[in-house]
């Protein structure tokens, strides 16, 4: 029964990254168009697009709190739905404030779901004793794919936002809900209900978690620069068209979902720190690629090398904080899970600042440079568990096929 459990677990919270990935390809790959029906001018857009990880950092913090008393499990059963219903809102409405408060909504619950869903996945792989945090992004990643082709099919169609948005949340609310019925936490199943609530004992210690939050912060100003920025470089700085521009961040999704399947097996083999040094790498080069595009299909070869590069970096930074905090690994994946926000903070503006004052070129190298200095922490993610008490808490682990 338990090993059955783990298997539904597993399954619902892969369901749950895929909805995810698909409700934020739709947001970003859409932003040109949203900047367009809100009247949002490119010198406001940055501000529109640095509010909603601000938010997402608090919504993360208020999960911290949360889970001491409902499951990381609970939180994100309501996260997601508010996530969906966000999502319609920037697509269903007119005025400035309008496209504010969803987007509002959309960062608190997203910070939300985001935390819950990282907890969940790094108990459960504690529970099976083995590498399977990459399967999960590989979902959000196959998600994402989704995402932008509906957004280039709204693009190439014209079609309003509320129209492109409308069938995905009509489709994807109920699924995600009724996925949530077998939502598993991973300790509760090695201990049993009632010493699940005594997970979060011990401490973290900023000092050692400081690495992994630094390479949080860069992987996510990489992943933002791709996210936010992606379809504007194309139009903008290659010539493409509209259409066109769509693609950079599905080819990027197609490429993190390809090094997303194979990088739990990379990671049992070579280990984590050997997988993580081998992303820097690629995800360096990508930039490069793309800083020094002549023409978009250049450029898109570029963000295939990011996509292999990036894509093993942020589920191994959960992981790795798991590990080193078996006694509080909630509350550690709930602080690190702000640095994500922070890379979105600072890249986003980062980035469009550096485009408009110098060249969106020269903005590429940015986070290329903040990409390659993982290399220095990568020893991180092989840190053993820290210690409580003159000991530490070794996972346990279930036989699970």
């Amino acid at each position: 029964m338990t090993d059955a459990r783990l298997r539904h677990g597993r399954a619902s919270l892969a369901l749950s990254f895929f909805v995810q990935g698909v409700t934020f390809a739709l947001l970003v790959t859409r932003i040109p168009a949203i900047q367009d029906r809100y009247g949002i001018s490119d010198g406001l857009l940055p501000l529109f697009l640095a509010a909603v990880p601000i938010l997402a950092g608090v919504g993360s913090v208020v999960t911290e709190k949360v889970v001491a008393r409902v499951r990381p499990g609970g939180v994100l059963r309501w996260a997601q739905p508010v996530v969906l219903l966000a999502l319609l809102g920037v697509g269903a409405g007119n005025a400035l404030w309008e496209a504010a408060l969803a987007l509002g909504v959309f960062g608190l619950a997203v910070g939300a779901l985001d935390a819950s869903m990282n907890m969940m996945g790094v108990s459960l792989q504690r529970a099976y004793g083995r590498s399977i945090m990459l399967g999960f992004h590989a979902a959000y990643s196959l998600g994402g794919i989704a995402g932008a082709s509906m957004a280039w099919a709204g693009a190439h169609w014209d079609l309003s936002l509320l129209v492109s948005y409308l069938p995905a949340v009509v489709v994807l609310l109920p699924v995600a809900f009724i996925g949530s019925r077998w939502y598993v936490d991973g300790a509760s199943v090695e201990k049993g209900p009632g010493e699940a609530q005594g997970k979060g004992a011990g401490s973290v210690s900023f000092k050692l978690l400081m690495p992994l939050c630094l390479v949080m912060s860069f992987a996510y100003i990489g992943d933002s620069t791709v996210s936010n920025w992606s379809a504007k470089y194309l139009q903008d700085v290659l010539g493409s068209s509209e259409q066109l521009s769509t693609v950079p961040y599905n080819v990027y999704m197609v490429t993190t979902l390809l090094g997303r399947a194979v990088g739990d097996f990379g990671v049992r083999r070579f280990g984590a720190v050997a997988v993580v040094r081998v992303g820097s790498v690629l995800a360096a080069a990508g930039f490069g690629v793309v800083a020094v595009a002549g023409g978009a299909w250049v450029g898109m070869l570029g963000f295939t090398l990011l996509g292999l590069g990036l894509c093993v970096i942020v589920p191994q930074t959960f992981a790795a904080a798991g590990r080193m905090f078996p006694g509080a690994s909630d509350t550690a994946i709930a602080r690190l899970n702000v640095f994500n926000y922070v890379g979105f903070l600072v890249g986003s503006p980062l980035v469009g600042a550096l485009g408009d004052a110098w060249s969106y070129r020269g903005a590429m190298l940015v986070p290329m440079v903040l990409v390659l200095a993982t290399l220095v922490y990568a020893k991180s993610f092989g840190a053993e568990p820290a210690r409580y008490g003159g000991g530490h808490e070794r996972p346990h682990t279930v036989d699970v096929g």
